[in-house]
């Protein structure tokens, strides 16, 4: 008792304790069909409302022997409780679809689609998605939720789409997500949680700013090769254009100062580049800390698969060798993401 005082708010610590602890006990699943099981339902506040006022409709007609009064009582009370039956109906026999997210870059926002399916001849109206509580996925946005809201048309599915921030790279489980309807009166919440089994991967955040690419390292035997680059001033594979040129081969990041007659393009030397093999380095990636250093290797990566240059990726425990393509930067920015 003495812990719990010293807490600021006890009862939002107990509710949040508790709803880990019953959060826990829920299966893991990317598929989902929602029954009387998983779908539970309450008064809302404006429901509690009306609840007040049938009763005290229900004394006022009782203390002054009311007919009318009578009527209308059990008229709204009856209304209230089709209500409630319509509204636990929206959501019961939905099925839910998640459809797997792609990977995401630190600090962006991830955004992955569900699929709704009804399989019965009417619509289901109001059906909201959302994260069930944003503030253990951020902490610093705070707890505020943010609802998509669709109808599911009958027979038919809809999609929608859930967004939320990852706190950090790696691999994470997607957080947990809640189902909500108010249909058709607002006087009943009809909610269920759900807790998705796919996963998501976030890459380092790129460096808003990096150094140039590092220098081309000289391939085994290569050595006399490379300093006769060096001399001649050509820097790692890329020389000045020349007539005849394959235009496939120029490096359009470098030809802002073409003066239209080729003067200032620059193109890839093959042959240099055969001499060189380009290596991005976790030791060579600056003196900060290890997050800055992978961010850094992320810019480059993305630069260099930008110049379609083939590059290679040193971390202390993987080495990848040089390689070029879409898969080749997709396989470094997953090791950099779980490094």
């Amino acid at each position: 008792m003495a812990a719990l005082a010293s807490i600021p708010n006890p009862f939002a610590f107990v509710r949040g304790r508790f709803q880990k602890w019953w959060q826990s006990k829920l299966p893991f699943a990317d598929s989902v069909t929602l029954t009387q099981r998983n779908v539970y339902i309450l008064p809302t506040r404006p429901g509690l409302m009306l609840g007040v006022t049938l009763l005290t409709l229900l004394v006022a007609s009782i203390n002054y022997q009311l007919n009318l009064g009578y009527m209308l009582t059990f008229l709204l009370a009856g209304s209230a409780l089709v209500g409630m039956h319509v509204c636990h109906g929206t959501l019961r026999g939905l099925a839910m679809n998640l459809v797997a997210p792609h990977a995401q870059y630190a600090g962006a926002t991830a955004i992955f689609d569900i699929k709704l399916m009804n399989t019965r001849r009417s619509t289901r109206h109001g059906i909201g998605l959302s994260v069930l509580d944003p503030h253990d996925v951020d902490p610093q946005k705070g707890s505020e939720q943010h609802w998509a809201w669709t109808d599911v048309p009958a027979q038919g599915s809809s999609v929608v789409q859930v967004a939320f921030t990852p706190p950090q790279r790696g691999l994470h489980r997607l957080p947990t997500l809640t189902a909500e309807t108010r249909f058709p009166l607002g006087t009943f919440r009809v909610w269920t949680v759900w807790r998705p089994a796919a996963q998501i991967l976030v890459y380092p955040a790129p460096e808003l700013h990096p150094p140039p690419l590092p220098p081309g390292e000289p391939r085994s035997g290569g050595a006399a090769a490379a300093m006769r680059a060096q001399n001649s001033g050509e820097f790692d594979g890329v020389r000045g254009y020349r007539r005849g040129d394959p235009m496939k081969l120029v490096v359009w990041k470098k030809a802002a100062k073409d003066d239209g007659q080729g003067n200032g393009l620059v193109v890839r030397d093959t042959q240099q580049a055969q001499r060189h093999e380009l290596w991005l380095d976790f030791v060579n990636a600056g003196s900060a800390g290890v997050e800055h250093k992978l961010s850094r290797l992320c810019a480059w990566v993305l630069m260099a698969d930008k110049l379609s240059l083939d590059y290679g990726l040193r971390l202390p425990a993987l080495e990848i060798k040089p390689a070029s393509g879409e898969a080749h930067k997709r396989l470094c920015l997953e090791a950099l993401a779980v490094c």
